[in-house]
């Protein structure tokens, strides 16, 4: 099954770190135009999704959403969230651990593309 958003395993162990102090997570893709723009990440009690947002899918059982007009633009990549030493949004629930997440993103395949579309997600 193609995923529309994926976590390397230092983003899934820091996900993981942020549930144990904080409760639930959430994910929001900044609207940024290109690879690097930041993935936010809130208390899932504590963030008022608006209704363009879109669900791509779940990272380490938290979801990621990402604005309407941001899925429109990017609908036909893969969204890859990473976590790297750093210092992350000042918003952002990983900013106090050294860390910060970081998106890119890659084209999906063809075949991709057609089981995504075929699927009525596309």
């Amino acid at each position: 099954m193609v995923e529309r958003v994926i976590a390397t395993p230092a983003a899934l162990a820091l996900i993981e770190r942020l549930v144990v102090r904080h409760g639930p997570v959430l994910f929001i893709q900044s609207g940024g135009c290109c690879d690097g723009s930041a993935p936010n990440c809130f208390k899932r009690s504590e963030f008022a999704l608006s209704p363009s947002d879109v669900l791509l899918g779940e990272i380490g059982g938290s979801p990621v959403y990402v604005g309407g007009s941001h899925y429109a633009y990017s609908k036909a990549t893969q969204l890859i969230i990473d976590a790297l030493p750093g210092q992350g949004d000042n918003f952002s629930l990983e900013g106090p651990e050294g860390m910060a997440f970081h998106a890119r993103t890659r084209l999906f395949t063809d075949e991709e593309w057609a089981e995504l579309s075929g699927g009525g997600r596309g």
